[in-house]
């Protein structure tokens, strides 16, 4: 007798004791890796329990009146058990880490913040920067996507106009005998090119947003080329990724993270970026190699000359946890200033794309009628 038809009774037998391993069989339909929770939903939680601390509730009971009443199932859930795991005498880093949905960045953080007994200040520390992230979010999203979804439509209303209008118009005019010349039968031709190449090349330019959007190799290849072609751009993204993972490394240090385990976690916020490998390589020179910090940060990384300079200033002086603020402050400036101005940059394009588009389309459409009109009436005589 073969496997199958052994199997068969036996699932019959178990969905008539209730169907739960009828339904357990469906598991592999789900995802196995647990989805870390949004910034947005991180800001609200750190900086609920950051204010239950301060009036002296103990973390278990600010964990249970946060999650009491919430919406989020998912994040009810994942506070009932971490507040479980806290009770049963799990400390309260491995109680969050363990259910897989908090990253190396905040886990450091709440270890280091319980281990001084200042578990307040590591959930408002990281309240504030996940706020810093989202707002530089925000503004990338702002300064990129709606561009994108303004040219695409005025590119949907370009083809349409060629493939639907512009045959009408042409069909009109032959149908009083009138010949196409100069502008119209360039836009004719427009026409005709776009009716033959069209349902073409939109699936190309759809699969390359999609490898684009799905590759990180692919999106780090295109982003370096853009920038070793664009300043501005270089500019914008260099000082987004140097403040991210120096005001990582600033959050953690001054919590009580030793340098190279700072290093190291704040390297995973700028993961799939050149930098990534970069850090961890100087957080392992300046671990078991004695080198100094900015000599490791020199010869193994490609950030700034001021980074190095100001980190050995920090080092020599003793007031690294300073220079580091400071480092953060000037990046989060700088980030601000070339923000705007790319901004502002591709504000101007989208308004000179979206002119042309439109002319195009206006071109297209009327120029014909207008020009032919003389013709059509004379024929028509």
């Amino acid at each position: 007798m073969s496997s199958a038809s052994v199997a068969a009774p036996s699932t019959a037998k178990q969905q008539q004791q209730g169907g739960k391993p009828a339904q357990a069989s469906f598991s592999f339909l789900k995802s196995g890796k647990t989805k870390e929770f949004s910034k947005k939903t991180l800001i609200s939680l750190f900086r609920g329990l950051a204010s239950m601390l301060r009036a002296q509730i103990n973390t278990a009971d600010a964990l249970k009146y946060y999650g009491q009443g919430l919406n989020d199932k998912i994040m009810s859930d994942t506070l009932a058990k971490i507040r479980d795991e806290i009770n049963s005498g799990v400390s309260v880093h491995e109680a969050f880490r363990r259910t897989g949905r908090f990253s190396d960045m905040v886990i450091g953080l709440i270890q280091a913040g319980s281990d001084a007994g200042q578990l307040n200040e590591a959930f408002k520390s990281l309240a504030a920067r996940f706020t810093s992230e989202l707002h530089f979010n925000k503004a990338i999203k702002k300064a990129t996507v709606m561009p994108v979804v303004i040219i695409s439509v005025l590119i949907g209303a370009f083809i349409t106009s060629q493939v639907k209008i512009v045959p009408q118009v042409e069909d009109m005019l032959s149908g009083v005998g009138a010949k196409p010349d100069g502008m119209t039968a360039i836009s004719f031709g427009v026409s005709h090119f776009t009716q033959t190449w069209w349902k073409l090349v939109v699936p190309i330019i759809i699969g390359i947003a999609v490898t684009i959007w799905r590759s990180d190799k692919v999106r780090n290849l295109i982003l370096g080329l853009a920038m070793s072609k664009w300043r501005l751009l270089r500019l914008l993204i260099l000082s987004l990724r140097q403040m991210t993972f120096l005001a990582t490394i600033r959050l953690l240090h001054a919590n009580g993270i030793n340098l190279a385990k700072s290093i190291r976690v704040s390297a995973n916020s700028v993961k799939g970026t050149p930098f990534y490998a970069e850090l961890r390589e100087a957080a392992e020179k300046y671990e078991n190699s004695g080198v100094p910090l900015s000599t490791a940060f020199a010869k193994y990384t490609s950030v700034d000359s001021q980074v190095v300079h100001m980190l050995s200033i920090g080092e020599k002086s003793a007031s690294l946890d300073t220079q580091l603020d400071m480092l953060t402050q000037m990046y989060e400036e700088d980030s601000e200033n070339y923000m705007a101005a790319f901004t502002a940059t591709i504000g101007f394009i989208v308004l000179i794309a979206a002119v042309f588009l439109i002319g195009a389309v206006f071109v297209g459409t009327f120029l014909p009628i207008f020009l032919m009109g003389p013709k059509m009436m004379n024929n028509g005589i």
